[in-house]
């Protein structure tokens, strides 16, 4: 089953204006990729064309659709793992890691 872009705010030549304007070389490859599908390309073209595979244009093909051209910027990663230091460690860090104003 082939994904298609049901999107329609947005045309090849207006995605590829968008990418010249990004700011994020991930969001332009984004933004080019799709330009090449809307073209005609196959996904597997369009895909190694702009670096990725085929699987991962899938997948951005479904976050335009969903949200346009602002869900192709990547996401917030989820924090991390919990701080090992308490609050109190912390200032005690960097008040020994900072440079002491008598010092310079």
């Amino acid at each position: 089953m082939t994904v298609q872009i049901t999107r329609r705010d947005h045309d090849a030549a207006s995605l590829r204006e968008h990418a010249s304007r990004a700011c994020e070389a991930s969001v332009v490859r984004r933004l080019l990729a799709l330009a090449l599908v809307l073209e005609g390309h196959s996904r597997a073209e369009a895909a190694e064309t702009c670096g990725m595979d085929r699987q991962t244009l899938r997948d951005w093909v479904h976050r335009y659709n969903e949200q346009g051209i602002d869900g192709l910027s990547d996401r917030p990663h989820g924090g991390g793992a919990p701080p090992k230091l308490t609050v109190e460690e912390k200032t005690q860090l960097a008040a020994w890691v900072q440079p002491r104003a008598e010092c310079c």
